[in-house]
């Protein structure tokens, strides 16, 4: 192909966000009210980043040369037949592929042939001479390059700009195609016409940036709620933070030792503070009937992420009334993320978790068990009191504050 000359940058915009546009839609509309927010906008970014060209011209690979002859013609008009040499120089190169096709904007008249290998990342061009001449292959090869890659600069420059923007742009994409879903099912309820009642969308607080971006996927058990809660992500995340400090605190008595139930809260609550951007951690908050212990908060509107009460250990009856007192006094139909965390000063911490496990069941509000975050971390799914269709993920965080 003719290098920067197939389309023009106004153009290439264009199909380039109709395809982001057709990404997100073809996922559907389950998928999109259902997906984590902040997650796959992230993904959509890491995605269709446009990245800046660069040739490595430490890469460069001559091949080596194929011997010809052609018909010329000498000044007086008589045809004579002449050898000449051709060479392909290929090199490497970093960033979008796509751009080596791009008339930027503005252009310079200046183009070559290329060939993009996008797989392997290499682009070449072919030169020929007529003499077996270093000066003279190192000159034509200089002028092919330059022919080559002169609005190589100007197409960067456009990505650039570009990319001020972009991030920007992607979320209003999204948001827009969202709103459409949203308003959609808005319809249809307000005609009386039945929705999947388990399409839910996560508006997720932004919490936790990635090394690697993947693609989101959907649990079919998602619920639909249009405010925000916390990611599953989010939500691993605090309770590994909780679990990793209190175990910490275990093997630290001056740090349990004398202390209530407060005094041991604001060990977890002072990590909690400072952790997550765009949330916020405070003890003791209002919340429905009461004042829960830990409650996270979405910085932006006050909405409530994540809510957790602490308590010592007394026994399985005083156990199962934390669950009922965080349940029946503190949460809303809003709240799906909680925990208990559960101080056992008692020696044998073994026996305690059995009775935990085997007791839990029995609680008026439990659902099912999920799983084990660790040996004395344990997930359930619970239904609210007042809802029995509406789930709630509970951890029971359990640590050995034996005092010896």
């Amino acid at each position: 192909m003719d290098s920067f000359s197939n389309i023009s940058w106004m153009e290439f915009s264009r199909i380039y966000t109709q395809s982001i546009i057709e990404e997100i839609n073809k996922k559907g509309k389950d998928y999109i009210l259902k997906v984590d927010e902040n997650e796959y906008i992230n993904y959509i970014i890491e995605n269709y980043r446009l990245e800046p060209l660069k040739i490595l011209l430490d890469t460069e690979e001559v091949s080596n040369p194929i011997n010809s002859q052609e018909i010329q013609r000498d000044m007086f008009g008589r045809e004579f037949m002449t050898n000449f040499w051709t060479f392909r120089i290929t090199y490497h190169f970093e960033g979008s592929a796509d751009l080596f096709a791009v008339k930027p904007n503005p252009y310079t008249y200046s183009s070559y042939d290329i060939d993009v290998n996008s797989s392997y990342k290499t682009v070449s061009f072919q030169i020929k001479i007529f003499k077996q001449d270093a000066v003279e292959f190192k000159k034509v090869r200089a002028s092919c390059y330059c022919e080559a890659f002169t609005n190589l600069n100007a197409v960067n420059e456009n990505v650039i700009q570009s990319n001020v923007t972009f991030e920007d742009n992607i979320r209003t994409i999204f948001l827009h195609e969202k709103n459409k879903y949203k308003e959609e099912n808005d319809f249809y309820a307000a005609i009386n016409v039945k929705i999947n009642a388990d399409t839910q969308s996560i508006f997720s607080a932004p919490t936790i940036k990635k090394k690697i971006i993947k693609q989101p996927i959907v649990s079919k058990n998602t619920e639909f709620n249009s405010v925000p809660s916390m990611s599953k992500e989010m939500y691993d995340d605090v309770l590994k933070v909780v679990y990793d400090s209190g175990k910490s605190m275990e093997k630290k008595p001056a740090l349990y030792i004398g202390k209530n139930e407060e005094g041991l809260r604001d060990q977890f609550l002072f990590i909690l503070e400072t952790r997550y951007t765009g949330a916020t951690a405070t003890g003791e908050t209002f919340n429905s009937g009461g004042k829960a212990d830990i409650v996270l908060k979405y910085a932006d509107d006050g909405t409530n992420l994540y809510i957790a009460e602490c308590k010592f250990w007394h026994g399985s009856s005083e156990f199962l009334k934390a669950i009922s007192q965080l349940f029946d006094r503190y949460l809303t139909w809003r709240d799906s993320k909680v925990a208990v965390i559960i101080f056992v000063e008692n020696k044998d911490f073994t026996n305690v978790l059995n009775i935990i496990k085997t007791d839990i069941i029995n609680h008026d509000y439990y659902s099912r068990y999920i799983g084990d975050n660790g040996e004395s971390s344990f997930s359930y799914e619970f239904h609210l009191p007042q809802d029995k269709d509406k789930k709630v993920n509970l951890e029971i965080i359990t640590f050995h504050f034996y005092k010896k």
